[in-house]
Order: structure tokens, then C-alpha cells, then sequence
């Protein structure tokens, strides 16, 4: 039923097939290892009573070959249903509300109130080329369509939003700083599940098996792939800031203009690993810390819970944080909060030893802390004047040489 309301259309009979016939075979090969056994014993017997081994001898070869055939359909069907199963989503909390689709998401708060222009507010591209701090066509020219260029005091606010980002997050909120490798292994994007079932949406890098990461969170959780912690180091919390690529398969025709939808985008990331028993708090405390970042940026924003139906497939709860874009008059998200309960920790084998001896999976989180390139965008629509400029959010003037504004070139 729990995965009937994530409306994936998700048949569980290839499974339930595989799944018998697993049995099966189990059934076959035990009986046929028990004969190998009386065998075995007879021969022993025979041979202790000085009498001929020759039928039971051919007997237990032939018992042998069947064992090693069955041995082969057993793995052939275990690898059947290891494949199926590495395309099951996880399970939803009993807390995420049931809908079909993003339409059925639930507002949980907002914060802010979205600005009143005396005129009539232009989209981020506009503003960035204007102002001569984004250039797309150039951009294209380089790499292709949805890669970005940026100039001047435009490559200066990107850099300033990634350091207050990182600043606040280690400074403010706890997180150790990592700085991790840009491409990961096949094994590691099967841990966070973005493998096997969205591999069209990677970069691969062929001979060897590397892949361009789509995400901070593929390197900060296979840190502990194939570990046991111990209970005394739980929480831990960790933050990264990292080029993000993605082919965006399947998305032509969405956010074609501007930088809500790149190929290669900023992300400041967070990744917390919990026990069980406080994952679902700390997945309320990660929220606020991306929250904390659009609260010192003054950028209006609302927090919601996707529904079943709009859930991420690895995702057990998230909660998206959205920010106003003046230009689109709507909220757009620039940040996704989950918890994954123990579904990717079982993927990649990433365990705890209890107090009490006991060795449990734990529990994994990740949040964006923000997407930088959105960040900007949200940072241009909501702050632009009427003479064309730009404030500059006084969070950001530090890192920015304190300048208050960025005008349009003289």
C-alpha cells in the first residue's frame, strides 16, 4: 500500500516470480546437497567394509554436476532480483502527506513578504545580461545550450554566496568542511541510488566506470560506505560546496532561459548520518539550517512538504524549501531536504555498532544549503531597483569588497 501512493505504477509480480523461483531452487539444491551427504557417508562406509564405491561414486559426480547447474540458475535469478529491487523506491514516512503529484504538496510555512515593484519586474537572464554579469550566448558558444558565463561582479556574487554559505554552515551550524572528488565510481552512485534508474540523467565518463557527480551528496555519503561507526560518533554532519552536472534528460522545454535549470551548476550541500531514533529531528534541524541561509539573504520563501506522489524515489520525507521569483510571480524550489531513512545506508552497507553491541544500519539525510546559481537569480529578481541596479543583500557585502550595488556598465 505505501508504495500504491507513490503512483509509480510499480508491479511487484516480476518480483514475486523471482521470488518463487528463488525458492525453488533453494528447495532443489538442498535436497540434492542431502543426497550429496548420504552419499558421502555410504562411500565411507563401503570403503571402511572393504566393498566396491563405484555406483555411489558416479552417483555423487552426477549430484555434483546438478549442484554446480543449479548454483547458476541460483545466481541468475538472485541477480534478476537484485536488479528489480535496486529499482524500488523507498518506502514513504507515515507523516508525508498522500497525493498524486506536486499539486497535492503541503505549504508547512512561509517566511517573508514577496516585493512590491512600482514597475515591472524583469527575469534574472534580463537583469544579468543588462547589468553585463551573466552571458548566455557566450556561454553556449563554449559548452552548448544550458551553460551560463558569468563576469565581472556577477563571477564575484557566485563566489561570495559559496563562501557565506560554507562560513555560516561550519561557523554557525557545526558542519565539518569537505572538499571531495568531482567524479565518483559506479558503487557510489549505486548507493545514493542514483544508480541504476537515472543513468541517462548522468555524465559518464566510460573506461574507467566514472561518473560526473549530480550532486555533493554522492561523495559526502559514500565516506562511509562499507564502514561500522561507532553509536558515540553519531550525529555527523558534513558540508560541501561542488560543481553539479546533470544532462537534465527529460526536461526539454523547461527553464530553458536562465539558471534554473543548467547542466553545470554551484550547490553547497549538506549530509548529516543519525540513528534511527533521531533522524526524523534532525531532518527538522537540516531544514532550518537551509533556511537560515535564505533568512540572512532576506529572500521570501515558503517550506513544503512534497506529497507520495511527488516524492524523490530515495527519499523516505522531504521537505522543499521554495524561493519567490518576482518575474514568474510563484515560488520556485532552490532547495530539497530529505531523509532516506536507511535505504541508501543498506545500499552501501553503512552501519553503526549500538551501545549495546548490537550493529544496525543507520540513517541518512541530505539538503541543498543553497543551489548558488538559483540563489543568484532569486538574488537579482528580488533585489533589483528602478534604475536597473541590483542591492547586494548586506550578508554578501563582506565577501564583496562591501560594495552595496551593482550598477550597469558606464
Amino acid at each position: 500500500m505505501a508504495l500504491a501512493h507513490r503512483n509509480m505504477g510499480i508491479s511487484m509480480a516480476p518480483w514475486e516470480a523471482a521470488d518463487r523461483k528463488q525458492r525453488e531452487i533453494k528447495g532443489k539444491l538442498e535436497g540434492l546437497q542431502h543426497e550429496r551427504n548420504q552419499a558421502s557417508a555410504q562411500i565411507a562406509r563401503l570403503k571402511k567394509a572393504g566393498e566396491s564405491v563405484e555406483t555411489p561414486l558416479i552417483r555423487m559426480k552426477q549430484v555434483g554436476c546438478e549442484i554446480g547447474q543449479w548454483e547458476a540458475e541460483m545466481k541468475a535469478v538472485q541477480q534478476e532480483i537484485a536488479f528489480f529491487s535496486y529499482r524500488l523506491p523507498n518506502l514513504p514516512h507515515a507523516s508525508v502527506p498522500i497525493g498524486k503529484d506536486a499539486r497535492d504538496n503541503v505549504t508547512v510555512r512561509t517566511w517573508g513578504t514577496p516585493p512590491v515593484f512600482p514597475f515591472t519586474p524583469k527575469p534574472h537572464w534580463e537583469i544579468g545580461e543588462v547589468l553585463g554579469v551573466l552571458d548566455f550566448e557566450r556561454g553556449a558558444k563554449i559548452a552548448g545550450a544550458r551553460f551560463a558565463l558569468y563576469r565581472g561582479l556577477g563571477a564575484a556574487l557566485e563566489r561570495a554566496l559559496i563562501q557565506f554559505m560554507l562560513d555560516l554552515h561550519v561557523r554557525a551550524h557545526g558542519y565539518l568542511e569537505i572538499l571531495p572528488p568531482l567524479m565518483a565510481n559506479r558503487d557510489s552512485l549505486l548507493t545514493t541510488a542514483q544508480l541504476p534508474k537515472f543513468e541517462e540523467d548522468l555524465f559518464a565518463l566510460g573506461d574507467p566506470d566514472y561518473f560526473m557527480i549530480p550532486t555533493a551528496e554522492v561523495p559526502l555519503t559514500n565516506i562511509h560506505r562499507g564502514e561500522i561507526l561507532a553509536e558515540a560518533q553519531l550525529p555527523l554532519s558534513y558540508v560541501a560546496h561542488t560543481p553539479c552536472f546533470r544532462r537534465e534528460a527529460g526536461s526539454y522545454g523547461k527553464d530553458t532561459r536562465g539558471l534554473i535549470r543548467q547542466h553545470q551548476f554551484n550547490k553547497v550541500e549538506l549530509v548529516w548520518f543519525s540513528t534511527p531514533e533521531t533522524s526524523y529531528a534532525t531532518l527538522e534541524r537540516l531544514v532550518g539550517h537551509a533556511e537560515a541561509v535564505l533568512v540572512q539573504l532576506g529572500l521570501p520563501y515558503r517550506v513544503v512538504a512534497l506529497c507520495t506522489g511527488d516524492l524523490g524515489f530515495a527519499a523516505a520525507k522531504t521537505y522543499d524549501l521554495e524561493v519567490w521569483l518576482p518575474s514568474q510571480e510563484t515560488y520556485r524550489e532552490i532547495s530539497s531536504c530529505s531523509n532516506f531513512e536507511d535505504f541508501q545506508a543498506r545500499r552501501g552497507t553503512i552501519r553503526y555498532r549500538a551501545s549495546g553491541g548490537a550493529v544496525r544500519h543507520l540513517h541518512t539525510l541530505n539538503g541543498s544549503a543553497l543551489a548558488v546559481g538559483r540563489t543568484v537569480a532569486a538574488i537579482l529578481e528580488n533585489n533589483q531597483q528602478a534604475d536597473g541596479s541590483v542591492t547586494i543583500p548586506g550578508a554578501l557585502r563582506p565577501y564583496m569588497g562591501d560594495i552595496e550595488r551593482i550598477g550597469p556598465p558606464v
